[in-house]
């Protein structure tokens, strides 16, 4: 196969794996068939087994397509020098963007991934373990450098971040005129400073300081 005709094979690759996403998102995994992902094309049925051999492939696909690339973002995240708030932003400002930009993908990924075989599903594990323990290392060095409080408990504040993300991805794809940069501004002071009014915080730190 020669370059131009593999470079011609894998975007059309893209092609299908984002219709399969579409698809699967619209009608669910059950609920979709082979022929909807070739419709969806616009090619005949038996033409999409030049991409996937199965509707199972497809989702295997689908899933690794949503994932891989905002993992791979976490780990550069993860090892760069900045300080904590901007690795906290850095990484909401790429979760929530990974929804606008695989859409569908990420979504089917959250969705529907319990569908396929316990070996691939066992990738995707170890793909979303891999996201968690890093953001987990960005919350343990926050605690380091005295940023956050000794006494926060790192795996939930990672789990729920992940949480938090994950219902606004959802929103995300289904509203395309959501303003994603407002959205990341207020994930982001959300989990830097919770819900308690800022002013009422630093007069009662400097209470308990005095009382000490």
């Amino acid at each position: 196969m020669s370059i131009s005709t593999e470079r011609r094979y894998e975007n059309q690759r893209q092609v299908a794996i984002r219709s399969a996403a579409s698809v699967f998102a619209e009608k669910g995994f059950h609920g979709a068939s082979t022929r909807d992902i070739a419709e969806r094309m616009g090619i005949k049925q038996g033409s999409l087994y030049y991409y996937f051999k199965s509707k199972e492939e497809a989702l295997g696909e689908v899933c690794l397509f949503g994932i891989e690339e905002y993992v791979e973002r976490m780990k550069t995240i993860a090892a760069s020098e900045q300080p904590f708030e901007a690795k906290l932003m850095a990484t909401i400002t790429s979760h929530l963007s990974s929804y606008r930009e695989r859409n569908e993908a990420l979504k089917v990924h959250n969705d529907e991934r319990l569908y396929l075989p316990e070996d691939k599903r066992e990738k995707l594990k170890e793909l979303g373990s891999g996201y968690r323990q890093q953001l987990e290392k960005i919350f343990e060095e926050g605690v380091k450098v005295g940023v956050l409080r000794d006494s926060i408990d790192c795996h939930f504040a990672a789990q729920t971040m992940i949480g938090l993300c994950n219902g606004w991805g959802d929103l995300i794809v289904r509203d395309p005129y959501l303003d994603l940069f407002d959205l990341i501004q207020k994930c982001t002071d959300l989990v830097l400073h919770g819900f308690v009014e800022r002013r009422k915080k630093q007069r009662n730190e400097m209470v308990m300081e005095k009382n000490q």
